[in-house]
C-alpha cells in the first residue's frame, strides 16, 4: 500500500506497558468486548427483540473475527493523557498509516433507526460487511473530545504469555514519533533502548502543560527531560 495516501494518527498508552511494546514493535489489539464505552455496537435503536438478538449474534461473530487500533487525530488534548496515558506517566505513539485504513468515528447524539438493518440482508456480503463497519464506528456524541479514528484487523492467535492480540509495526502500522508524557518518568536512555535499530527514523520529544491554554505542548527545556 506505498502509493496510498497517509493518515498521521496517535495512539496512548500506559506507562506499564509502554517501553515493553516498544522494544517488541507492537500495539495491543483492542477486542469490542474490551472497549470501555457500554455502547459499543448498539449505535441502532432496535425494537423488536427477535431482530435485536439477530443483531447482536451478528455482531458477535465479528468481533470474534476482527479486532480495531483505537488512535486519536490529536495529541493535545490533557483529557486523554488522563484517560489513557496513565494519568500522563506514559508515552503517546505517532503512526502514520494508510487513508484506506483508517476508519473515523461518527459521532452522533442518537442511535441509527432500526431500518438500518433491513440493508443488512439485501446487500452482497461484501457491502452488508461495510454496513456493519460504519455502524461500529458509531459512538454517542459526548465522545467526540477523542477524535478517534480507527484502524480493524484480522485476529490472529493470541499472544501465549498474556492470550492477549497484538498487531506488530509495518509499513501499515508505521511509527513515526514517541511523546513522553509530562508526568512520565521515562527517561531519554529508556526511550532510546526501547526503540534500539528503528531510533533513527523516529522522533521523540517530551511533553508539558500549555501555560496559556488547556492544552499538552512540547517541553522545549531540555533540563526538563533526563538523559
Amino acid at each position: 500500500m506505498s502509493s496510498d495516501a497517509r493518515r498521521l494518527v496517535y495512539h496512548f498508552i500506559s506507562d506499564e506497558w509502554a517501553l515493553d511494546n516498544l522494544a517488541r514493535r507492537r500495539l495491543k489489539v483492542a477486542t469490542y468486548g474490551d472497549l470501555n464505552d457500554p455502547f459499543e455496537g448498539r449505535a441502532v435503536a432496535i425494537r423488536d427483540p427477535a431482530t435485536r438478538r439477530n443483531y447482536a449474534s451478528f455482531h458477535a461473530d465479528w468481533g470474534r473475527r476482527r479486532g480495531l487500533l483505537c488512535f486519536s487525530r490529536d495529541w493535545r488534548n490533557p483529557v486523554q493523557w488522563s484517560h489513557y496515558s496513565s494519568r500522563h506517566r506514559g508515552l503517546c505513539l505517532a503512526f502514520n498509516i494508510p487513508e484506506s485504513l483508517a476508519v473515523p468515528v461518527e459521532y452522533r447524539r442518537r442511535p441509527y433507526p432500526d431500518d438500518v438493518l433491513t440493508k443488512l440482508d439485501t446487500l452482497p456480503d461484501a457491502e452488508a460487511e461495510r454496513l456493519m463497519q460504519s455502524l461500529l464506528v458509531t459512538k454517542y456524541s459526548h465522545w467526540r473530545y477523542e477524535q478517534e479514528v480507527r484502524m480493524f484487523v484480522e485476529l490472529t492467535d493470541p499472544d501465549p504469555e498474556n492470550g492477549l492480540h497484538f498487531e506488530e509495526f509495518s509499513s501499515d502500522l508505521a511509527l513515526v514519533e514517541v511523546i513522553v508524557g509530562y508526568k512520565s518518568e521515562i527517561t531519554q536512555s529508556d526511550l532510546n533502548a526501547a526503540l534500539g535499530s528503528i531510533r533513527s527514523s523516529v522522533t521523540t520529544k517530551k511533553a508539558r502543560l500549555s501555560f496559556q491554554t488547556y492544552r499538552v505542548v512540547r517541553q522545549r527545556d531540555p533540563s526538563m527531560w533526563p538523559a
